[in-house]
């Protein structure tokens, strides 16, 4: 039976060497990677040039909102369709970590999505591709999969025109194309070998994204299941605050280390988007006030793919109209001031000092409550604040800024993820 897995993103990987700050080369450890911000000081992906705060956020709204627009459209159609063919692929990763490739190793940065299954890697001779690429020639350990092997039937669009399981895909307008290959890839000092991931040859088009991801979903072919014997599909993050001068927090992968201490809520299966990580939302509070909101709204129905996802790579979350305007009118009657502003997406901005309540997510067997900081962006001259949430088409995604400062543990075999808070940064 062919396998279809969510949406994959090409990974366009830059080498340390570009430009990373020596200061930030600290040697991971055990099972352990540190997690930077994309705009970290250790990070060659941060802009060239200082973005002022409206640029950074409306920015950031922007490739957010095509991520989101994107799950929810794929959640929202009703006929069973593959979703490997003709699919357009969304990604604006916000944490990286680094992982070594092939042998001897090539020192790399990948974006982790819990929301995508897959690595992709620019190799060299890559038309298209960024300027730094993965150099297979030079790893002994590297191998082309053939059009025999059994993931090529988990890739977009496969072809066997020559030996080897070449695949392609759309961005936009833009085209991918690349093969099926296999290498050692090692994270901190876990070396796991025979890791399946794309090596691209081809890019084409304008709206190829700089960088890509690192796969943490359910998928067949997510690091999750291709390490199962090493981390027993267990992992969990620490994602540190962008306000942190550092930006620096941890993966922490396998069973071992995890938090004693933490309550969980069951992760829910989707049979049509069977990579996500569903939970069951079943009402929020602002301040100590339950937010009446259609059940409809947050229910989740795996018939149409509604429901309540955890995601890292979106940044801001989204609830669907019902359930955002609910909350947002609570909150607004919360902070008692007349004069309400909008910058972007966001329709809940201030231009004076607010006392904002706490919003608390409640799912089965667990609560969520989040402080001001999980909640609201201030501009650089603290003149203005924004509530940091925003209305979603079709599906409720928890997002990566309401998830900072918290330890989020991902407990597969078990079906469930735990919530901790725990500083980070």
């Amino acid at each position: 039976m062919k396998t279809h897995f969510f949406p994959l993103v090409f990974l366009l990987i830059f080498s340390l060497a570009q430009g990373l700050n020596p200061k930030c080369d600290i040697q991971d450890h055990g099972s352990n990677l540190q997690v930077f911000h994309v705009y970290s000081p250790c990070s060659p992906f941060k802009p060239s040039k200082p973005l002022s705060w409206e640029e950074d956020v409306l920015q950031t709204l922007a490739k957010d909102q095509a991520r989101v627009q994107f799950l929810s459209s794929l959640v929202a159609k009703k006929s069973v369709v593959p979703i490997a063919s003709g699919r357009q692929i969304v990604q604006s990763p916000t944490y990286i970590v680094k992982a070594n490739i092939g042998t001897p190793p090539q020192t790399m940065l990948m974006a982790m999505d819990t929301s995508s299954d897959a690595a992709w890697v620019p190799c060299t001779g890559c038309i298209g591709c960024s300027s730094t690429a993965f150099d297979f020639a030079k790893s002994t350990t590297f191998k082309t999969l053939g059009c025999q092997a059994a993931q090529c039937k988990q890739v977009p669009n496969p072809t066997c025109g020559g030996s080897a399981c070449a695949f392609n895909m759309t961005y936009g307008g833009s085209t991918i194309a690349g093969n099926l290959s296999q290498d050692i890839i090692t994270l901190a000092t876990d070396p796991i070998p025979n890791y399946t991931f794309g090596c691209l040859q081809k890019t084409a088009g304008s709206s190829v994204p700089p960088q890509g991801v690192l796969g943490l979903g359910r998928g067949p072919l997510s690091l999750l299941s291709q390490s199962q014997n090493l981390y027993q599909s267990t992992f969990s993050y620490c994602l540190p605050s962008i306000r942190s001068p550092n930006f620096s927090g941890s993966l922490r992968l396998g069973p071992s280390g995890q938090p004693v201490r933490i309550k969980y809520t069951p992760l829910l299966k989707n049979p049509r988007r069977p990579s996500l990580y569903y939970v069951n939302l079943i009402g929020i509070r602002v301040g100590r006030r339950i937010v009446d909101i259609p059940p409809s709204a947050i229910a989740f129905n795996p018939s149409t793919g509604a429901g309540t996802i955890i995601d890292s790579g979106t940044v801001f979350t989204r609830l669907v109209e019902p359930a955002y305007v609910a909350v947002r009118d609570a909150f607004r009657r919360r902070v008692r001031v007349a004069n309400v502003t909008s910058l972007g997406g966001f329709d809940t901005c201030y231009s004076v000092p607010i006392n904002a309540p706490t919003i608390t997510f409640m799912f089965s067997g667990m609560n969520v409550t989040l402080p001001q900081e999980n909640l609201l962006l201030h501009s650089t001259a603290g003149s203005i604040t924004c509530l940091a949430m925003a209305s979603a088409p079709a599906l409720n995604v928890i997002a990566n800024m309401q998830q900072q400062n918290h330890r989020v543990v991902f407990d597969v075999p078990n079906s469930r993820v735990g919530v901790a808070r725990e500083r980070c940064s």
